[in-house]
């Protein structure tokens, strides 16, 4: 990638706004779901499979969002090609953490809700309609586990892109007066504080990937095949959501601004 337009095309060819969100909506979002509908005696298996594909799917566009860091991390930290719909849920280049725990949390309350009978008229895998009513106890004391740690690390991380930031300005500053306005020296001085400050916003957005795919698997290591099956098709949903042109088009008549 020679420079911004480029990386540009390949976000979007390669990342949840091309290729892997057609592939996530098309494919894998259809293949869960018929999986997650069998009640064959092979279909956990089968589930377990695609369960495994999807989480594969998701750690490998967080890895696909680093190297394009790699390029130019400006154009993954603040994506103009993000849509309006998505841009209130984005954090550090993507999707906030907070979202994958919330749904996750949003589960365990719903398992509390009685269950619609009407509901095995269309799904009829027992198993899949009661993952979320035979939750272990210790799950809410996993999930608050898991909820400390994002409470630990995002805040870390987004004081590291600030003092990124504020060193950029304070070294700049501090050489503006002793350059006397010699053009040449004071490029040299802002390439070599940009530079510092590019390094350490690449380091900044690839440990907050590395955040998402701990707490993506985290979540799915603390659940069985059914609810995790339950997780990740909402989370899909949610995902594939965004490129929904009917609800976009209604977000955009929204007088509400975020």
């Amino acid at each position: 990638m020679s420079g911004a337009i480029d990386l540009r095309s390949y976000l979007k060819i390669t990342t949840m706004d091309g290729s892997k969100i057609k592939t996530l909506k098309d494919v894998l979002l259809p293949k869960l779901r018929h999986a997650m509908s069998s009640s064959s005696t092979s279909g956990p298996i089968l589930l377990a499979s695609h369960v495994e594909v999807m989480h594969r799917h998701f750690l490998q566009y967080y890895e696909a969002l680093d190297l394009a860091a790699g390029n130019d991390v400006v154009q993954v930290l603040y994506p103009d090609w993000r849509n309006p719909f998505e841009k209130p849920f984005l954090w550090l280049g993507d999707i906030h953490p907070y979202l994958f725990i919330n749904l996750f949390r949003s589960f365990i309350r719903d398992a509390e809700s009685e269950i619609d009978p009407r509901i095995f008229d269309k799904q009829q895998n027992w198993h899949v309609v009661m993952a979320w009513k035979n939750t272990s106890k210790k799950l809410p004391a996993r999930v608050d586990q898991i909820e400390c740690g994002l409470r630990l690390m995002v805040p870390a991380l987004a004081a590291r892109a600030r003092d990124a930031q504020a060193a950029f300005v304070k070294n700049v500053a501090a050489e503006w007066g002793r350059c006397e306005g010699r053009k040449e020296e004071m490029k040299g001085v802002v390439a070599e504080a940009a530079t510092a400050e590019m390094e350490e916003l690449v380091g900044v957005l690839v440990d907050a990937n590395r955040l998402r795919r701990s707490v993506l698997s985290d979540i799915l290591n603390v659940t069985d095949v059914y609810q995790a099956a339950v997780f990740l098709e909402a989370l899909a949903q949610f995902l594939v959501g965004f490129r929904n042109r009917e609800l976009l088009s209604q977000f955009e008549k929204c007088s509400l601004e975020l």
